[in-house]
């Protein structure tokens, strides 16, 4: 009898950490779907003719990187976009500043289970926003770094704000 490849998957997990779940199904999927991502921005770019530089500006890795990192805490601890994460995330308790704690909803879905991993990690986010952005650098590069700007504006701002909180925090004696 063959085995299916989640089966398999289930298998392999329960022997890689039987005294955890991990949602080895979930994060497949996941390394599919940025494949996908990866792939669909490679034939846009080959079929549009617009070829990736050969050498990065080194102003857009800056911008790139300061708006991949706003744009996936934005995603994955923002107050505002806990809607996009509630059907995989559970709200826990705030985290300061507009963002929020939160703990994976579904622990027998490995799917949901390894989505919610993925949008409510920072970290794991920025690979696939640094992707998307540059990939945007390639396909439609005025919009992307108009939208590139915006994001690191905010996020140049967010530290602006929490230095000055800590400015006067300090100048007040607490």
């Amino acid at each position: 009898m063959t085995e299916s490849l989640g089966a398999r998957l289930t298998r392999v997990g329960q022997s890689y950490a039987p005294h955890e779940h991990r949602p080895l199904v979930g994060y497949v999927t996941a390394m599919g779907g940025f494949t996908a991502l990866a792939a669909a921005l490679a034939a846009a770019a080959k079929v549009t003719g617009k070829p990736a530089p050969a050498r990065p500006a080194t102003a857009d890795v800056v911008l790139v990187s300061l708006a991949t990192h706003k744009l996936s805490r934005l995603i994955a601890k923002d107050s505002v976009t806990s809607p996009l994460r509630a059907p995989f995330m559970r709200y826990a308790e705030p985290a300061g500043a507009a963002e929020l704690n939160e703990e994976v909803r579904d622990h027998d879905n490995a799917l949901k289970h390894g989505i919610g991993e993925l949008i409510s990690c920072p970290f794991c986010l920025a690979v696939w926003v640094s992707t998307a952005l540059t990939g945007g650098l390639v396909l439609a590069p005025r919009l992307t770094r108009l939208v590139a700007v915006a994001l690191t504006a905010t996020a140049v701002s967010d530290f602006l704000q929490l230095g000055y909180d800590a400015a006067k925090k300090a100048a007040e004696g607490d």
